[in-house]
């Protein structure tokens, strides 16, 4: 049996994260993942993932998107890859919209850099959009475009040269715990360590079944066209990241132009409930004619030729909000779930709070937005 001091389960954004902070404070880690290093077969692929400020669903999340900020830039200098590109960013949506509404709420509140501009104004700055006049954006210089897979390379490179021990291809068959241990068993092992853990995406529901959680696995698809014209005002230098309300809490969310020239874009949440494994990976047409006539009414230069599409899956709560916390009967273990399809980008700050959680109890990051007592 292998020992450490902490085990972390699961070693997608947030575990890689976890692993990483943990490491780099001097206690021994095993980190344990069913796949391959960086793989997409959960929550955490796709090439790029929006980071934004002016944070529309709940002006607490900003002091955490801007420590994320910080932890970013950080970890980027030390791996010397490029992780964060900065664009800017537009909240598109009616003026009494849950988007444009919440991003002046969050920008109100935390004194944020922000414009609120008329639909003609983002097609005069943006010429790819076209947008009805009862719109508006919240316009904010401090958004951009994160890359998940270089992030978490760079998380689970830096927990390894700190000093944790990462084990990939290995799933884990069952945890127990009682006061003064927490054990794992896994396909090729067992371990045991004083703390644990929890970071396990979409598989959450399975491996913390004794808890209940209110928690629903979504399939969503990420598309990539080809703009049909002017592609080179989607150069990541000319166009920023969105997110359009299209009808009262619908959205749709898009990308500058990627290095070979394609355009993402995607739906944000699908209400086709999965599990993981259940989810449908392939896309129908019907989809796609679904999200072309969306790029056709807002953003028709995009609606291209479509090179490539990709399943992923969110993990969602019921209010949408993530679950951070230490488990209620265990408090040796620590767990983060629920992270609804927008958590990516607080992925560097999270590992922060997780290994201060573990090995402390406590954090000095507000996270009581995202504690478990909220669901009893």
């Amino acid at each position: 049996m292998a020992t450490a001091d902490v085990i972390v389960l699961g070693l997608g954004a947030m575990g890689s994260a976890a692993a990483y902070h943990l490491a780099r404070r001097g206690v021994r880690i095993i980190g344990l993942e069913q796949y391959t290093p960086v793989h997409d077969r959960g929550s955490s692929h796709g090439a790029s993932r929006i980071i934004r400020e002016a944070y529309f669903e709940h002006p607490d999340y900003v002091p955490l998107i801007q420590r994320a900020y910080e932890q970013w830039r950080a970890l980027q200098e030390e791996c010397d890859a490029s992780l964060l590109i900065m664009t800017g960013g537009l909240m598109i949506g009616p003026r009494d919209g849950v988007l444009v509404q919440g991003a002046l709420a969050s920008a109100r509140a935390h004194h944020l850099a922000h414009e609120l501009i008329s639909a003609e104004e983002i097609q005069r700055r943006f010429p790819p959009f076209r947008m009805p006049p009862e719109m508006v954006a919240v316009q904010e210089p401090n958004a951009g475009v994160l890359h998940p897979e270089a992030c978490i390379r760079a998380h689970l490179d830096g927990a390894t040269t700190a000093g944790a021990v990462l084990r990939f291809e290995e799933p884990v068959l069952q945890w127990t715990a009682d006061e003064h241990v927490v054990n794992v068993v896994t396909t090729q092992g067992r371990y045991s360590a004083a703390r644990l853990v929890i970071t396990a995406g979409p598989w959450a529901p399975q491996v913390l079944d004794a808890l209940n959680l209110p928690l629903q696995v979504e399939r969503n698809v990420m598309y990539w066209f080809a703009p049909r014209a002017d592609a080179a005002a989607f150069a990541p230098s000319r166009f920023p990241i969105y997110i359009c309300e299209y009808r009262t809490d619908a959205f749709f969310y898009g990308f500058p132009a990627q290095s070979d020239g394609t355009v993402k874009v995607a739906h944000h949440h699908s209400g086709e409930f999965c599990s993981p494994s259940t989810l449908r990976r392939d896309v129908a047409p019907a989809e796609v004619t679904r999200i072309r006539g969306l790029l056709e009414a807002h953003l028709p230069a995009a609606s291209g030729e479509l090179r490539a599409t990709a399943a992923c899956m969110y993990t969602n709560t019921p209010d949408r909000h993530f679950i951070i916390d230490r488990h209620p009967q265990h408090p040796q273990i620590t767990l983060a779930c629920g992270f609804s399809g927008h958590g990516f980008k607080f992925s560097s700050v999270v590992g922060e709070v997780l290994a201060d959680l573990a090995l402390d109890g406590w954090t000095r990051h507000p996270i009581a937005l995202f504690r478990l007592p909220r669901f009893r």
